[in-house]
This record gives C-alpha cells, structure tokens and sequence, in this order.
C-alpha cells in the first residue's frame, strides 16, 4: 500500500473494508477486568477511538468496529458537500512517522451522510465531526454549522464541532473567544431544542495556553460535554522527511504532535480541575502513547496516523497493551487512571 500515492491507498483501504476484508474485535474492554466505560451518557467497548477523518462519508463504520475501534468518528461533514482541495492533498512522511493532508473537508454532504447514519446497524458510538463550508464567510458560519447539525442530529451519538482544521480559510479564526461564544451558544440552544446530543469542541495544538483556557472557559459555560485535543498542527518543528519543504501547506499529524497534544490536554485537564471530559488525539502509536494521554487527563482516546503506519491490528493491540499497562500500575477502572499524572 505504500508503494502508492496516500489518497489512492487510502481509497483502497477503504474499498477493502467494504467488501468485507477486516477481523473480528477482541471483546470488549471489560472483557479485560476494567469495567464498562461511561462518557457524556454514553456506553463505549473501549476508550480506543478512530478520529474523523478516516471515514468521511460513513462508508465502512462497522467493518471499523470489527477491527476493534470502540467508537467511531466520522466526517468532518459539511452542510453542503464539497470536492476539498485540489490533489495531491494528502502525503505520508515515513521518516517522521507522520502525515500531511490538505484535503479541505472533501466529502458527500450532511444530507447524503445522515441517510447512511440512519440505515447503519451500529455496534459502536458514533460520532458525527461537522465543519462548515469552504465558501461560507466567518460571519456566516453559525448558520452554516447549525444546517448541518439539523440535518445529522437524529443520527449521531454525539456531534464534534471541528473549528481547527487548517485547510479551511479562516476555520480557525473561529476559535477566537467573540467568535467561538457566538458559534457554541448558537449550536447548544439549537442542539437542545432537537433533544440534547452530546456537543464537543474540536481544538488545534497552536494555541496559548491563554487561548486553551478562554477556550475551556466557553465549553464550560455553554455545557458542552467535553474537547477534542488535538487537531492537526501548521508547525513543521523537528522534522527529519526531506521531502517536507515540497509538500508545503497542510495540517500535519501523528508523532511530531504527540507531546504537543499531551500538553493541551494536561493544560485543559488541570485548568478545569477534571470537570471537561477530554479525547486525546494526536501522535498514538501504541498502549503507552494511549496511556500517557489518559494520564494527563483524557477519558478516551483517537487515533488515526498511527492505523495508518500500524495497519488493521492497530486498535486491538492498543486495547490489549493499554489493559496490561494499567493492571501493572495496579488501576482498578480506566477512571482511576485518568489524570493520574496531573493531580
């Protein structure tokens, strides 16, 4: 597979999974003597996550949850869908064991991927991430985000609001405090007037600390469920792909930005005294880089890059190695050990 173009493989992959080609879950994660998981009033198999990103379209997330996943994220939907960026969009950097995507929420459009919501006999959570629309000004955005939520809601077990990725103009302008004040408050009142879904704030790692905590201080304040941490990163620090200066704009993910979203999370986590449910995402490639996010203060996890680089036995090693590390350190539940290394 990596003898082809990344988007290629990944069409591929994809095509695999949806004729069948996959595995059988390893149980779930009780099943290994730490007890049912509970977030936002929803049960999950396993804290071990696929991030959005991976399935767009919600075309193969059953065939996901037979590899292991505990719950799936799909999108980033948008209200209207769009073909994203022009091609090559998404790259891989081997040497850093890492991506590159500039792929601009290509994808089917809410209304195409709320039918396949709602025919999906779901084993697992499902998430729906939603973003808004290339054209649509910052001014508009609300409006945007809350056609898509209408049109996803009855479908989705809870809903990621994604205002970090980079390869949308001015997307992250929306994490502003003015901005994002106006965006959340809008989505919850909507979210609630349809029968409360459990409403989540995606977060980019390229922010102050400053930014991080005013940015908590709205989740908190509107009652959002929790944040996502992170998105992928604009910064190209450390690299060692020569290739890197070639590829030019795009948000990059998997090792580089381990430590880096370990950071926010543990920043979120003690700045809110553990009271705003965390999913760490950002550089997971193995139990150990699952671990040390929970420790810092993530209820679950996600993963992406790290499936991409691990294959289809990612998900269920993690979940095994993860239930081994925590029975060493003599944890009885996965709570116990959430911010276990920030308290």
């Amino acid at each position: 597979m990596f003898s082809l173009g990344a988007e290629r493989a990944h069409e591929i992959g994809i095509a695999a999974l949806k004729a069948g080609a996959g595995g059988f879950a390893a149980g779930k994660f009780e099943e290994f003597g730490f007890g049912p998981i509970e977030r936002f009033g929803l049960k999950f198999d396993s804290p071990i996550g696929l991030a959005a990103g991976f399935d767009k379209n919600c075309v193969v997330v059953e065939p996901l949850a037979k590899l292991g996943f505990g719950f799936v994220e799909v999108g980033t939907v948008t209200f209207e869908p769009q073909p994203g960026n022009p091609k090559p969009r998404l790259f891989r950097l081997p040497a850093d064991k890492a991506l590159i995507n500039r792929l601009g929420f290509n994808n089917d459009g809410a209304a195409a991927v709320s039918e396949r919501l709602r025919a999906l006999k779901r084993t697992r959570v499902v998430g729906v991430n939603i973003g808004k629309n290339k054209d649509v000004p910052v001014e508009a955005a609300t409006e945007n985000y809350i056609k898509c939520l209408e049109l996803i809601h009855p479908y989705a077990d809870y809903v990621a609001v994604n205002v970090s990725s980079p390869n949308t103009p001015n997307l992250r302008e929306l994490q502003k405090a003015e901005n994002l004040e106006e965006l959340l408050s809008s989505l919850q009142k909507r979210n609630r007037e349809l029968g409360q879904r459990p409403l989540l704030v995606k977060i980019a790692p390229d922010l102050t600390v400053g930014e991080i905590e005013a940015i908590a201080d709205i989740a908190i304040r509107h009652q959002l469920e929790g944040l996502i941490a992170t998105n992928t990163t604009v910064s190209r620090d450390g690299l060692h792909s020569a290739n890197v200066n070639e590829i030019g704009a795009g948000g990059l993910s998997g090792r580089p930005l381990r430590e880096r979203s370990t950071d926010v999370i543990r920043t979120v986590y003690r700045y809110t005294g553990g009271k705003l449910p965390i999913i760490g995402v950002g550089g997971i490639f193995d139990a150990q880089d699952a671990f040390d996010k929970i420790a810092a203060g993530a209820s679950l996890v996600q993963a992406y890059t790290g499936f991409v680089y691990a294959g289809p036995g990612f998900a269920n090693s993690i979940k095994r190695g993860l239930a081994a590390i925590l029975s060493q350190r003599g944890f009885k539940h996965l709570d116990d050990a959430v911010g276990s290394d920030s308290k």
